[in-house]
């Protein structure tokens, strides 16, 4: 098999299963550094604030989200999240992700309703008293949400949000996109149409997103292939997102967590004679995965996108040691320096990383550090970190 020609699905399936984790090591790290000849790799800082926790989605992936009147339920408000950005401008931030969980406006905590003009106002309010930051915001469940909710179509929703400020969209909510696994594992959330439906008419809009997979549970290896697919096709069709993340299932005090374990027998490879010493997922048991699969799954990421043109490191599940082996595994940036972050955190996962650790793991690997904004651009080069302006004439 040659990969110097575009890998399909059955190319990248054959690497996963059998080629050995050195050899995707070396030929993701040699594609990468065709894709990034450049002397550095990057890091962004930010703030992942969660405006809610209330939520009507049944994830039982998630150990954060809380049902509408629980006495934990929160929404932040603008005058607490403009703290939050204080905080996070104090420390040289440039940019804030701001996700929440789904919260229909007759289903408020406070029982007030909240309409989707509190949305744009607390854009507006960012936009008003902190005109430097970019606001990287709103995953497409939310949006898709925004939609059926307020009975807008998609187009008016994701015009009206980024007039009101929205400047890119994270790739949040894209877990697996098979709808066998998000039908079993995300009750109320999108469907893998849905969620590409607001990716695609927001990169027609003009609009810079990225994208994700949250892996290791009950998907197959060809599901997590399929997945990549997905992506690969819409980036071809629309060339809007900028950067992939995937990241192991946390199962800690989750649902899932407590899903039927794996078997343990060894199975036979389907495109091999040999015997695959490896247990495999069977979409029916959970599947955690480790170090070893998700370096993997990063190697092949790197072969397979080849339209995407940047990987994160995901240190926040990884840890910063695996975090850093990833820049040899087909990563370029080792991602955000995350002041804050409440969702997989709520699952077990401790790790944090203050701006100088992450320099100092980027320049011992051997390149320069290098702070970017959201469009990959470093910061010292960027005229002005913020939005990109909406292209127009797009159907």
């Amino acid at each position: 098999m040659s990969t110097s020609a575009r890998l399909t699905d059955a190319d990248a399936l054959e690497l996963y299963c059998e080629a050995s984790i050195h050899e995707l090591g070396r030929m993701a790290f040699a594609r990468c550094a065709e894709l990034h000849p450049e002397p550095y790799r990057t890091y962004v800082v930010d703030r992942n604030i969660n405006h809610a926790n209330v939520c009507t989605a049944r994830c039982i992936f998630c150990n954060f989200y809380r049902q509408p009147g629980d006495r934990e339920a929160y929404i932040l408000s603008y005058e607490e999240i403009g703290r939050k950005i204080e905080e996070l401008l104090a420390i040289g931030g440039t940019q804030v992700l701001l996700q929440g969980g789904l919260v229909p406006d007759e289903q408020h905590p406070s029982g007030q309703g909240r309409p989707f003009q509190w949305y744009l106002d607390l854009l507006r309010f960012i936009q008003q008293h902190y005109p430097t930051i970019h606001i990287h915001a709103f995953s497409p469940p939310e949006i898709w949400a925004f939609h059926q909710v307020f009975r807008l179509p998609l187009r008016d929703v994701l015009q009206r949000l980024h007039e009101a400020g929205l400047a890119t969209i994270p790739g949040g909510g894209g877990e697996i996109l098979v709808d066998r696994v998000r039908g079993k594992i995300g009750h109320g959330k999108t469907m893998t149409d849905e969620w590409l439906a607001v990716m695609r008419e927001a990169h027609r809009l003009g609009m810079k997103t990225s994208c994700t997979m949250m892996f290791g549970h009950i998907e197959t290896w060809p599901e997590r292939i399929e997945h990549l697919r997905r992506l690969r096709d819409l980036q071809d069709e629309t060339g809007g997102f900028t950067a992939f993340i995937h990241w192991p299932f946390q199962p800690e005090g989750t649902p899932l967590g407590r899903w039927k374990q794996p078997a343990t027998a060894p199975i036979q490879n389907p495109r091999s004679k040999i015997q695959n010493s490896r247990p495999a997922p069977d979409g029916e048991h959970l599947f955690l995965a480790d170090a070893n699969e998700y370096l993997r799954l990063l190697a092949v990421a790197r072969l397979y996108l080849d339209n995407i043109p940047n990987i994160q490191s995901s240190w926040v599940t990884m840890g910063p040691k695996i975090g850093q082996l990833a820049l040899f595994f087909g990563a370029n940036d080792m991602g955000s320096v995350m002041m804050e972050e409440n969702v997989v955190s709520a699952a077990g996962t401790t790790f944090r990383l203050d701006e100088a650790e992450i320099r100092w793991l980027i320049t011992d690997a051997g390149w320069t550090a290098q702070q970017r904004d959201q469009y990959y651009r470093p910061v010292d080069a960027a005229r002005r970190p913020g939005r990109l302006p909406l292209a127009r004439g797009h159907g």
